[in-house]
């Protein structure tokens, strides 16, 4: 889901990232996807604290995704 994440448009990106429940589920997926794309250690932080706090990292992403392009640690 990493791949294909980073393939959608800016728009189609915030647009993920904004709606609540979408964001938790996109925030599960693109970051257990990136651990299992590359077996980090900040990685395998960052998937488990999604499980949680998915919604959180997701408004982090959000602005984060508007400055840099891309998602906060995932690059």
């Amino acid at each position: 889901m990493y791949k294909w994440f980073n393939s959608q448009s800016r728009l189609v990106q915030i647009i993920l990232l904004i709606i609540p429940v979408v964001n938790w589920v996109v925030e599960i997926g693109v970051r257990w996807g990136k651990f299992f794309r590359c077996h980090g250690p900040i990685a395998l932080i960052l998937a488990i604290l999604t499980i949680p706090g998915g919604i959180i990292i997701g408004w982090l992403d959000v602005v984060w995704c508007l400055l840099f392009h891309n998602l906060f640690l995932a690059s």
